[in-house]
């Protein structure tokens, strides 16, 4: 691939394999799935007490993995509002609801296409969503606006 060139962006968890957090070809950064785990890998949205009780919150972390996504694209050129397509992969269908949700905090109708698909599990047993995800860099030499982007 030409060109293309892979991101690890500053200040986030290191990924738990040899991939970057993007990958940038032409005037696409592909963002790897993307987590709430933070740089010291705790996660975002999962607490466990003294007795070894443990509480995940699903909302906590979805706004966690939009930021996480947010850092990595902000080191490719980008926004969250150049995110042309998503793949979420939630543990569990019944959190789809709260997930949605905040979702709809950050995008609307017009924002990415979108999939979510339900997984068995993910690499942590606290992790409960991921997300992966497709952006275009806005002025790249290689992007030409379509007829309604340039109204």
């Amino acid at each position: 691939m030409t060109g293309a060139r892979g991101i690890l962006a500053t200040g986030k968890a290191t990924p738990r394999g040899r991939f970057p957090h993007a990958r940038v070809s032409g005037d696409l950064v592909f963002v790897s799935g993307t987590s709430s785990r933070r740089p010291d890998n705790t996660i975002e949205g999962a607490e466990v007490d003294g007795f070894g009780t443990t509480r995940l919150d699903i909302e906590v972390q979805t706004r966690a993995v939009l930021a996480n996504i947010a850092d990595v694209l902000a080191e490719c050129g980008c926004t969250l509002d150049d995110v042309v397509q998503a793949t979420t992969f939630l543990v569990d269908m019944n959190d789809f609801g709260r997930y949605n949700a905040v979702w709809a905090e950050t995008f609307d109708e017009t924002g990415p296409a979108r999939t979510t698909v339900a997984v068995h599990q993910l690499p942590h047993p606290h992790l409960r969503i991921e997300i992966q995800a497709i952006a275009r860099i806005p002025n790249h030499p290689n992007t030409t606006a379509t007829p309604e982007e340039e109204q």
